[in-house]
């Protein structure tokens, strides 16, 4: 995976910096609040959600324990249908392929669809480099590709922009790219995406090549599938000669009937629809209708190594529905830019820190981007246990151990800044399993319990500095329980 943000602080710094900025939380505040609650109600409508959920799960676990049989099912395929194979092992790889392609047709600038793969390896910039200009054309990757920012959600790229400051965007910013924004633009939304529609139709229209993701591949046919809302996808995948679809290789599915599934939850736990409005669907190429050439970049970036870990593989089965960011209270707070990373929220704390490793503060720090309160796992579709994978995660900063990077085994050291938690830990087990030790120290807190301080010393004043202490109770459980019961359960 491409590096962090560039400048980018570790998570605690960075969600310090975000909750303070009162239009941040607000905008914030209002998005998600509307979006998990619309979702609440379009869940509700299937008797036989618990199950989809469950089928999803099973569907993604079955194709990941086969990954490698099904991704040659895929090249098999897509290759008889007329489009072109590449692997790439890394984010690099992937960015030189797609230059490659480019570079080939001639051209110098590419519509894009909205692809969370090609945000995670920097493909923008990369093209930049190489002189190709790479045009968003999803309304909310628009607004933060004008206001040279970065997403800060999966679903709602934008959903840290009120109107207000988009108007100012695409006022200040439109000419500059392309077809500028009308005179006198004001905020109203009717009036904010004909502004984008205007703007986006003549590159539409000119393009050569279109680049895109892909939601899911269908192993049986080779056939990729992309859902969105606003029909700037159709657009990309039909009008240009050649289309370019950098996917990450867990978002395969082995037939036509597990996609079923998936097209049942996915929409209702991204935008809280029944349906999505656009769903396109393409299988290689055809004579006649739509691009004359298609290239599928198969894209690994981290995921083997992910694969390779049995408790954390399962962040595999994200589908980027966004729903365990719209419920998360940390995420609500803090934003997606906290996170420093294309994935935030709940997932991206699991997921960055196995594709890109722990080495970097910043991805140490996105384990403990939770209050482990379990939200998350409730509105998975795919029923990932993300709580578990953050302890698993946690535990790994911590004492480093056993993981696979590069698709080696190593040994990873732990975390710098963790030597005390790691006292502590040490410390506790020694305590916890020896009894007397155990009791004398209870019985020794509640006495002192009137000298304690309000916060901790030391390293733990990071802890305690957003926490109120627990209180010290008077007497210790173990001494109430045999001072009230003898020591026995009198309701036996």
């Amino acid at each position: 995976m491409s590096g962090t943000f560039v400048g980018m602080p570790a998570f605690p710094r960075a969600a310090r910096t975000a909750v303070r900025d009162a239009t941040l939380r607000g905008n914030l505040r209002h998005a998600t609040r509307t979006i998990r609650g619309k979702r609440a109600q379009a869940v509700a409508e299937l008797a036989d959600w618990a199950e989809l959920r469950e089928a999803g799960r099973r569907i993604k676990d079955h194709t990941l324990r086969h990954l490698d049989r099904y991704l040659e099912q895929v090249e098999e395929a897509v290759t008889a249908a007329g489009g072109t194979v590449h692997w790439a092992a890394d984010a690099d790889e992937a960015n030189a392929i797609v230059a490659r392609l480019v570079k080939e047709t001639g051209e110098s600038e590419v519509v894009k669809v909205k692809s969370m793969a090609t945000q995670e390896i920097g493909l923008n910039e990369a093209l930049e480099a190489e002189g190709i200009r790479a045009y968003e054309t999803d309304l909310a990757e628009l607004i933060v590709q004008l206001g040279r920012d970065r997403p800060s959600h999966i679903l709602v790229p934008a959903i840290h922009r009120n109107r207000g400051e988009i108007r100012d965007i695409f006022a200040r910013e439109m000419g500059a790219w392309g077809r500028p924004a009308p005179e006198g633009l004001t905020d109203r939304p009717a009036e904010l995406a004909e502004a984008a529609r205007l703007h986006l139709r003549e590159k539409f229209l000119r393009a050569k090549v279109g680049i895109s993701g892909a939601n899911f591949v269908v192993a049986e046919t080779g056939t990729l599938v992309v859902v969105e809302s606003e029909g700037n996808g159709r657009m990309c995948l039909t009008l240009p000669e050649t289309l370019i679809s950098v996917v990450g290789i867990e978002k395969v599915v082995p037939t036509w009937r597990d996609l079923e599934v998936f097209l049942q939850t996915l929409p209702r736990s991204s935008t809280a629809e029944r349906m999505n409005p656009y769903t396109s669907m393409w299988t290689g190429t055809t004579d006649g209708d739509g691009p004359r050439a298609f290239h599928l970049v198969l894209l690994d970036n981290g995921r083997t190594d992910t694969l390779a870990d049995e408790v954390g593989r399962q962040a595999l089965r994200c589908i980027r529905c966004s729903a365990c960011l719209n419920v998360c209270p940390v995420y609500e707070r803090a934003g997606g830019h906290a996170y420093g990373s294309v994935y935030p929220g709940p997932i991206g704390a699991i997921l960055s820190p196995q594709l890109r490793g722990t080495g970097s503060e910043i991805d140490a720090s996105l384990p403990y981007a939770s209050s482990l309160c379990g939200a998350c796992y409730e509105v998975c579709p795919v029923a990932i246990d993300i709580p578990e994978v953050l302890v698993h995660l946690r535990e790994r900063v911590v004492r480093g151990g056993p993981a696979t990077r590069d698709g080696n085994r190593v040994v990873l050291r732990p975390a710098k800044g963790h030597a005390a938690e790691r006292a502590a830990m040490r410390a506790a087990q020694w305590a916890f399993t020896r009894p007397g030790a155990l009791r004398a120290g209870q019985r020794l807190a509640s006495r002192t319990r009137r000298f304690h301080p309000r916060t901790l010393p030391g390293p733990g004043r990071a802890w305690s500095a957003s926490r109120d202490l627990p209180a010290v109770p008077a007497e210790p459980f173990r001494d109430w329980w045999q001072r009230t019961r003898g020591g026995k359960d009198t309701d036996r």
